[in-house]
């Protein structure tokens, strides 16, 4: 399921990260893991903020996306289903039948 990982970082921890240069690493490793469609990085709310779009294939894999960010950022992280033009027509063609 394509989803959508919002994830705001502590703006103290995530300032330490980058003064010990492991903010960069951290990402890098979980875009890695992760195989964005698209990723964006800007603020939200005054906090550094990603907004990550890719295929959630199972439950699962959520704890092991979330828990670096949450352990090394306390970061705030939501997942939400999305869909893109492609999904929302197969959707509506749906309806009705």
């Amino acid at each position: 399921m394509r989803v959508l990982l919002k994830m705001s970082m502590d703006t103290e921890k995530s300032n330490e990260a980058i003064r010990n240069g492991t903010l960069g690493k951290l990402i890098q490793e979980s875009m890695e893991q992760i195989k964005p469609e698209a990723a964006y990085f800007t603020t939200d709310h005054g906090k550094r903020t990603a907004y990550v779009f890719f295929d959630l294939q199972d439950s699962w894999q959520m704890p092991v996306i979330s828990e670096p960010f949450f352990l090394q950022l306390d970061a705030e992280i939501s997942y939400t289903p999305v869909m893109n033009m492609e999904d929302v027509q197969k959707g509506l063609s749906q309806l009705g039948r």
